[in-house]
């Protein structure tokens, strides 16, 4: 206790005297500054002091609460009992004192009757001196005080030295000590105990196991009982030396099994850790195919929309291309049209030709190098229609064979459009471009016909003139006819007037005749001619319509050729892309198997570490096992020793019995006991 809590004390106890009205005792205010100067602590040494009831109440007040003394000297201190009541009251709630020494204060009933009642209560205590107090000269007190040593579950030494008790407090002290399951030492000497009470504690010690210490020297108590009581005392202290042995080994056995826990604890948290390591890496490894996963889907979706969006542009080239048949056919009909038209105005013409020549065969001589011109360009013109016949009969076979190649294609161009669709917009620009040079073409083909009919026109017009000239040339003929008719008509008018005039009628009807003839024929020529420009006019036409459909059908070949190129191309695309897609795949897929591989073993690390820890569980379990049969057969062999133990004892008073008989029996039959026997 340090000096300022000393200090503290000191004036509490003034205060409190002063509280009471009472004055403070000398000898203990001295006595506490004696104790603040000593080097002890926890203990309050008011040894010699006489303390009053005041300060005795006082100081139970202070120690009431108090956890600085755990003990407290009061021997020889001549407290009354009233003192000592009111001082053990107030200690009832204080739990920090050890020991007290009540030596030498000739305490009565009253202040047995106290020590019982705080003996009840107290939950601390573990020594009690009550030397020279003269405790057993008052008998129910004395058994007031037994009662409360019997319900103390605290007090572990008592020394009741001098005290008066005789056998009757004796057995009392017996009866307490066989309810009493903590007191170890015990000091009873120089009392009045005598035989009776030995032989109570004798049989005292045999249902009392936890007594290992009791002095009996002074009490008039025979050898052959002391001697039965150390007996039981050593079968005691064995007993406890034993049970402190078995308790021993049971802590080391439980620390080694809280060890053995704490250890499996560990290795099952360290597993669990690297259970929830690898629980995390597996997730991580999920998570991250999952977004692989997630990625090749994305990329399928775009593919996936691709092939759509390649199959509604083949859709649409589908739609074009039945467009283009569409305009073949009808072209086809036109063509059909047209060559019917041309049958029929050849046939009409060759009728109007050979009505012609019949009519014309005897009078226009002249004429017949120019039909025959005429009939040789018709010749060439039917042969060139013949071979436009002929080129139409190709192009339908053309179309017809195209048609077909566009049924068989138009499978492979849906199949293959799909990969011609990116390039489609090349093509587009290319096709534009070809477009324009081939618009530009077909303006130089328009250009080189526009010339070609502008020569055939020329040459028309030069034809047209030579037959104007043959024509002059036959009105100077006939002009000349007529002068010549007129002068032989002049000359022979005279002679051959009535001939002349029927000559000149003949010849008037005959010339009106021939220029009727004249007449019909230059408009059968200007109709031939007219004919002629118009067939020339639709053979143009058909050319020019002809050449387009031949430059359409060659732009067709060349677009089919660059399409089933670019299909060509699309496809090695497409079969490389599949290759790539399959390789990745494959390695997505070898990466997932040696994921799941690894996943594999890190399972059967963590089945093996179960394995392991089930066998080291059960392993435990066998130890403890061990351990548990270990103590059953340590509790085994104790229940012999206790057993054995019992039967030495009962051996030692059958023993001490047929002593005492023999004893008995040799003092009887001695010249001693006959003199007794006589008095």
């Amino acid at each position: 206790m340090g000096v300022y809590e000393m200090d503290e004390f000191r004036k509490l106890y003034v205060h409190l005297c002063q509280e009471r009205g009472a004055e403070p005792q000398e000898s203990v205010l001295r006595e506490l500054q004696e104790m603040k100067e000593t080097t002890k602590r926890g203990h309050l040494d008011l040894s010699t002091q006489s303390l009053s009831m005041e300060s005795c109440e006082v100081l139970g007040l202070l120690l009431q609460n108090d956890v600085t003394f755990t003990h407290m000297l009061l021997s020889d201190c001549m407290i009354s009992d009233n003192g000592l009541k009111a001082l053990l009251r107030s200690l009832h709630s204080n739990s920090v004192l050890k020991h007290i020494d009540l030596k030498g204060n000739n305490l009565r009933a009253e202040g047995s009757e106290g020590l019982g009642k705080f003996l009840r209560y107290t939950t601390s205590l573990t020594s009690l001196t009550l030397e020279w107090n003269n405790l057993g000269t008052w008998e129910n007190a004395f058994t007031f005080f037994c009662d409360g040593l019997a319900c103390n579950k605290t007090l572990q030494k008592l020394d009741l030295r001098n005290n008066q008790i005789n056998h009757k407090g004796a057995e009392e002290l017996c009866m307490a000590l066989k309810q009493n399951s903590t007191l170890q030492e015990l000091d009873l000497r120089w009392n009045n105990i005598g035989l009776i009470g030995g032989r109570a504690i004798q049989s005292c010690l045999q249902t009392n196991r936890t007594l290992l210490k009791l002095e009996l020297s002074g009490n008039n108590i025979s050898s052959d009982v002391l001697k039965a009581i150390e007996l039981g005392i050593q079968r005691n202290q064995e007993r406890q030396f034993v049970k402190k042995e078995s308790l021993n080994q049971r802590q080391v056995l439980c620390k080694e099994v809280q060890n053995l826990k704490h250890e499996k604890n560990r290795q099952f948290l360290n597993l669990m850790e690297t259970i929830d390591k690898q629980r995390e890496e597996m997730n991580h490894t999920s998570r991250s195919s999952a977004l692989q996963v997630g990625k090749l889907q994305e990329a399928l979706e775009d593919r996936k929309s691709f092939v759509n969006s390649l199959t509604a542009k083949l859709q649409m080239t589908d739609a074009a291309l039945t467009l283009s048949h569409q305009k073949v056919q009808d072209l086809g009909g036109l063509l059909s049209q047209m060559k019917q038209d041309s049958s029929s105005m050849r046939e009409k013409h060759a009728q109007e030709l050979r009505k012609a020549k019949e009519e014309f065969a005897v009078h226009e001589a002249k004429l017949r190098k120019d039909l025959t011109a005429a009939n040789e360009k018709i010749l060439l013109y039917r042969s060139k229609v013949d071979e436009l016949e002929r080129k139409c009969k190709m192009q339908q076979d053309l179309v017809f064979e195209l048609k077909q190649e566009l049924t068989n294609t138009s499978a492979d161009l849906k199949l293959r459009a799909v990969q011609a669709e990116e390039r489609l917009e090349a093509e587009k620009k290319r096709y534009r471009q070809s477009r324009d040079d081939a618009t530009m073409l077909h303006q130089k083909e328009v250009d080189h016909m526009t010339r070609h009919l502008e020569d055939n026109e020329k040459a028309g017009e030069e034809r047209m003139q030579r037959l104007e000239t043959t024509k002059l040339g036959l009105e100077e003929e006939l002009s000349r006819l007529k002068i010549t008719l007129a002068n032989e008509r002049a000359q022979a008018k005279e002679e051959i007037q009535k001939a002349c005039n029927i000559t000149q009628l003949e010849e008037q009807q005959h010339s009106a005749l021939l220029q009727d003839k004249l007449r019909a024929i230059t408009q059968s020529r200007d109709q031939a001619q007219n004919h002629i420009l118009q067939q020339n006019e639709q053979i143009g036409e058909l050319q020019n319509r002809n050449h387009q459909l031949t430059f359409e059908v060659e732009s067709l070949k060349r677009r089919i050729d660059g399409l089933q190129q670019e299909m060509g191309a699309k496809e090695q695309e497409k079969v490389a892309e599949v290759g790539k897609v399959r390789v990745e795949f494959q390695e997505q897929i070898g990466h997932l198997e040696a994921q799941l591989a690894t996943q594999e073993g890190l399972r059967e690390k963590i089945s093996a570490l179960e394995r392991q820890q089930k066998a080291q569980s059960n392993h435990n379990r066998e130890l403890l096992l061990d351990k548990e049969s270990e103590i059953s057969t340590l509790l085994e062999k104790l229940r012999l020793k206790d057993n054995e133990i019992q039967r030495m004892r009962e051996e030692e008073a059958h023993r001490a019995s047929l002593l005492q008989n023999a004893i008995l029996s040799y003092i009887h039959s001695s010249p001693l006991g006959s003199t007794m026997d006589r008095k």
